[in-house]
């Protein structure tokens, strides 16, 4: 791939919003404040599930690899954003372009599919709640985040290979303000074909898959609410799901607002504007919509911080 290369395009310029210089003082402001809150909350929220025991659960077990999804996902973007808003350094180098395709298509993969096996979790919690800990046992619960992660690195890999396999011989300057698929193959020189065929297909396929898994486990779940008699067992109920559900709505709703606009209504800047959102605004309000909606996080946040201050505050006063 080096000798491929080496005589062609060696570093690429991320153009992001640099048509429009008069904001980027403030983005630079609000993208930092944003990534600083999404490293406090995903930090944050694995440390509580890790320290306390009551949260040693099938649903908390997701909810913190989701976490460390968000957090690697955002941190695979903003740095970069943020420097070259900085700075106004916007170059990257040839495979630092490609390490952060690879990281950006591992994890959004990987979080699209972690919210198909979080409503999966939901499903069984609510529609067969006595078999509940028998069905997500310890090894089912590995082995649903385990296929994510090897499916999503391998798909990510065969993406990044494909494209960086691509001869780049002229202009350099991509039109993002990160390394992404369809703006690398708008620079390549030679033939896309191959690489439009597997966009095709995997995007196809990672959408559709995960996307019909949530809508038919929600639809089951729907189903059983409907039939519990008492109103207050329906609000209890609907609350164990309704910060997935939130999490679900903001992702895919996002996604399927980017990529399936009608032409006549596609803008450059308005996929720069959706892109932000869900790379960099989404990983910070998860940990937000599941701990602001969850009465157990809320506890042994709680807890966490009455062990860290109150506690050492009563023993200095003694």
């Amino acid at each position: 791939m080096a000798e491929r290369n080496s005589t062609h395009v060696t570093e690429f310029i991320l153009l992001g919003f640099s048509a429009h210089r008069e904001i980027e003082t403030v983005l630079f402001l609000l993208i930092l404040v944003v990534y600083t809150l999404t490293l406090v909350g995903n930090i944050g929220m694995i440390s509580l599930i890790q320290l306390d025991a009551r949260l040693h659960t099938p649903m908390y077990f997701f909810l913190s690899n989701l976490a460390f999804v968000d957090l690697c996902y955002s941190s695979s973007i903003a740095p970069k954003f943020l420097e070259s808003l900085l700075t106004q350094r916007r170059s990257i180098s040839f495979y630092a372009c490609a390490t952060q395709l690879g990281f950006f298509l591992n994890f959004l993969i990987l979080e699209m599919f972690l919210l198909a096996v979080m409503a999966y979790d939901r499903y069984v919690a609510i529609c067969n709640p006595l078999l509940y800990m028998v069905i997500m046992s310890q090894k089912v619960c590995v082995q649903l985040v385990t296929g994510p992660y090897l499916y999503s690195f391998s798909v990510a890999l065969l993406h990044t290979v494909v494209t960086f396999q691509l001869v780049y011989c002229g202009p350099n300057m991509i039109n993002h303000f990160y390394c992404d698929d369809v703006p690398l193959m708008a620079l390549a020189c030679s033939d896309t074909s191959l690489k439009e065929v597997l966009i095709f297909i995997f995007a196809g396929f990672n959408m559709i898959s995960s996307l019909t898994t949530v809508l038919i486990s929600y639809l089951y779940i729907v189903a059983a609410i409907l039939r519990i008699q008492s109103t207050e067992g329906r609000r209890k109920a609907f609350s164990t799901c309704a910060s997935h559900l939130t999490a679900v709505t903001l992702f895919y709703g996002t996604l399927i607002f980017m990529y399936l606009q009608p032409k006549s209504n596609h803008s450059l800047d308005t996929d720069k504007v959706a892109s932000v959102f869900y790379t960099i605004v989404i990983p910070m309000l998860n940990p937000m919509i599941y701990s602001l909606r969850n009465q157990e996080v809320k506890n042994a946040l709680r807890k966490a911080i009455e062990k860290c201050y109150i506690l050492p505050l009563r023993n200095f006063k003694k």
